[in-house]
């Protein structure tokens, strides 16, 4: 069994910055940030993914490198605006081989979009008796992570480790359950990025059971509470794009899909496509104060 493990990178010199972080599990070479000469980084980036584990190749860029980047043969798969402090991000990518590049179920997957906006957006509904939500503390690490080995045959990070869940509490993620009788029935969690000011809605999950209860909605309105209360305002997720449920919830919280990540990661049972939705939680927040005014 391939762990799931990897290493940063980290390259500072008179000429250019550069953040990244081998990712061995996924195959993946992620460029983080990069700042300076981009001519000398793209040099970098190629003789880093030089590596035999490296499929993909994925660069989280600035307007002004966008353009070079393209000249070199990267791909714009998607972009979350202001990302970047305020400033937008863009998600460009290179393949190693066809295998890593050709995705058999992108129709399929645009189908399912086409299905989501269709979609007519739902009321939030009330908790059932006996079902309460929380923030989770770092002593719920265990039961988290015993929650989400019951959900995920394959997840792109160890979140089935109980340290691993208490590193990222510690790193500033901030998870959210819901449980009914003292059972965690659906958890999710907001992965800060205090340098940037932006937060992924992330390891979305619902026990299969207990799907379709709009569970998820609940869990991702409250971590966005406490975004804002952070002052991040720039929220998005990475979901399958072959999950209509989650896709569906991200689109009745006024998400907007931003584009899409081609074979990008193991989840569920193998490597899919993920989708990205991006969501401004100022102007949510700016709108519901202007009704909470009217009332």
């Amino acid at each position: 069994m391939t762990t799931k493990t990897g290493k940063v990178i980290l390259l500072n010199n008179e000429s250019f910055y550069l953040f990244a972080y081998q990712d061995y599990y996924n195959k993946r070479l992620k460029i983080e940030d990069l700042r300076g000469n981009i001519g000398e980084i793209i040099q970098t980036i190629t003789r880093l993914c030089e590596q035999p584990h490296v499929e993909k190749i994925i660069v989280k860029a600035r307007n002004e490198t966008v353009e070079a980047l393209m000249e070199k043969g990267f791909l714009l798969e998607a972009k979350v605006p202001r990302y970047f402090l305020g400033g937008d991000g863009y998600f460009l990518c290179k393949y190693k081989n066809l295998d890593r590049y050709n995705s058999g179920k992108w129709c399929e997957e645009d189908k399912i979009l086409d299905g989501v906006w269709q979609k007519e957006k739902q009321e939030q509904t009330s908790l059932e008796q006996g079902m309460t939500m929380r923030m989770a503390e770092r002593k719920d690490a265990p039961l988290l992570s015993k929650f989400y080995q019951s959900v995920f045959p394959i997840y792109p990070v160890p979140i089935e480790d109980p340290e691993y869940i208490t590193k990222q509490m510690k790193d500033d993620t901030i998870f959210m359950l819901i449980e009914d009788s003292g059972k965690i029935i659906a958890a999710a969690s907001a992965e800060i990025n205090n340098e940037f000011k932006n937060a992924e809605i992330t390891d979305c999950a619902t026990l299969p059971s207990m799907r379709k209860g709009g569970f998820m909605n609940h869990i991702i309105r409250n971590l966005e509470n406490e975004l804002v209360k952070r002052q991040v305002y720039c929220s998005y997720s990475i979901a399958r794009a072959l999950s209509f449920g989650m896709n569906a919830v991200l689109h009745n919280l006024d998400y907007t899909y931003k584009g899409r990540l081609k074979n990008n990661c193991y989840i569920f049972d193998k490597i899919e496509d993920m989708n990205v939705w991006y969501k401004d939680l100022s102007i949510t927040t700016a709108n519901n104060s202007a009704r909470n005014a009217g009332n």
